[in-house]
């Protein structure tokens, strides 16, 4: 009767002991899985950290504009670490080209440093474009319609552009960009417009 008991028992032990390595095994695996996706992540992490830093540090610079003439769009990154690349500066003077004649000229890049600042300090932002490049022909036409258009004027090298930002205010606008003390600075609240050009610093 006791060696039954006794057998039983010891069998009864078996089991149990056999079940509790089992189910330790399995904690183990879970816990090494679980530790190997944390190294997995932390180690990912700390490859990409750097990377986000790199980045954070390169001086990109892109630029969203809306033809109000032609209805074309142009989202464009034409900076990147302090260089200029000439595919998106090509795209650029494509987009704000003479839209009377088809004319194209090139865009001076520090107007469009000036746009991008003002857009950065406004937090972001569509450029609503009025005028870009003008030809001597169009220049001379709208100069006859109007006194306020240069006979010399900046448009016709590249470096003016009339335009508003989506979401401010074009009062806003022109103070944003009197405040960088870069080039000229027209105000224009009737027509809805601010110029802006790469030529001394002045406002009207």
């Amino acid at each position: 009767m006791y060696s039954g008991l006794f057998a039983e028992s010891i069998q009864d032990s078996s089991l149990f002991n056999t079940s509790l390595l089992a189910n330790m095994q399995e904690q183990l695996t879970s816990r090494r899985k679980f530790l190997g996706k944390s190294l997995q992540i932390v180690t990912g992490a700390a490859l990409l950290s750097p990377a986000l830093s790199i980045a954070r540090k390169l001086d990109i610079r892109d630029l969203s504009f809306y033809h109000t003439h032609t209805g074309q769009e142009l989202d464009v990154t034409y900076r990147i670490g302090g260089r200029y690349d000439p595919i998106a500066l090509d795209k650029v003077n494509h987009h704000l080209q003479d839209f009377r004649t088809r004319e194209t000229h090139p865009i001076d890049p520090n107007l469009l440093d000036i746009l991008y600042k003002i857009k950065k300090h406004a937090g972001g932002g569509v450029y609503e474009v009025i005028s870009g490049y003008r030809s001597p022909k169009t220049n001379s036409m709208l100069r006859g319609k109007s006194n306020g258009v240069a006979k010399r004027s900046l448009h016709m090298d590249g470096r003016a552009i009339d335009v508003r930002l989506s979401g401010l205010r074009i009062g806003d606008l022109r103070d944003i960009a009197r405040s960088l003390q870069k080039g000229g600075v027209g105000y224009y609240p009737k027509s809805d417009f601010v110029h802006l050009d790469t030529g001394r610093v002045r406002f009207w």
